[in-house]
């Protein structure tokens, strides 16, 4: 199995084992997490087992989309079935992939943005791009950070600028982001970022990285 896979499948076995008594608020299963807006409510359940061992062991992609669709789902059986279909390349995974990439659960992030690389969706790179400097969920941007990088899209160079750009103002909170488009520009080697890696190295945070990714860009070594 898989690496990404395991760890995936072994979070949400937990999941599903915790899940809560149906419509329970904040119930472990709930659909309406703040990071995931829009989704409806939540299902608890008994039979969790069942249906999660039906998600991990089905090969049939209609009824994992299926799963996307219907309501009362809860969310651990949606992020399986979305993580099953992006990397098998389904495109109908793209949406809930999305949702899930800027999500309050780094886990869940991480194994979104692991399946939306391996989807081949044009439109990864845009999502990505507009979650990563998207100022209001900037907590929640490391995973669009790092995809673009791995993408290595057009939408990445400029995306990361402008993230990087906006975390070098006095006292930003949020350097783990800021050292992920550091260390994703030097990645990228393009020489537009010059001038704010320059700045970057006025951060003591900052600053190491910033030197080695300098290091990658024409004209700066």
């Amino acid at each position: 199995m898989d690496e990404e896979l395991r760890v995936l499948t072994e979070r949400l076995r937990a999941e599903s084992a915790a899940s809560g008594a149906p419509g329970a608020p904040g119930a472990p299963g709930a659909l309406s997490a703040p990071g995931v807006p829009g989704v409806p409510g939540a299902l608890g359940a008994p039979g969790a087992s069942a249906e999660y061992d039906r998600l991990v062991a089905t090969g049939d992609h209609d009824e994992l989309a299926a799963v996307l669709t219907e309501p009362g789902h809860p969310l651990w059986a949606r992020e399986l079935a979305a993580f099953r279909l992006g990397v098998a390349g389904d495109r109908r995974a793209f949406e809930s992939l999305v949702l899930l990439l800027n999500h309050r659960d780094p886990p869940r992030c991480a194994s979104a943005a692991h399946a939306l690389a391996r989807l081949g969706d044009p439109r990864t790179a845009r999502a990505a791009a507009a979650l990563a400097t998207n100022e209001l969920r900037v907590a929640y941007a490391l995973h669009p950070v790092r995809l673009l990088v791995e993408l290595r899209a057009p939408e990445a160079v400029p995306a990361l600028i402008t993230t990087l750009r906006r975390r070098l103002r006095p006292h930003d909170p949020y350097r783990r982001v800021a050292l992920a488009c550091v260390e994703g520009l030097g990645t990228l080697g393009d020489d537009r970022a010059a001038p704010v890696l320059n700045d970057a190295l006025a951060h003591p945070a900052l600053a190491e990285a910033a030197v080695r990714a300098l290091a990658h860009i024409p004209g700066q070594r």
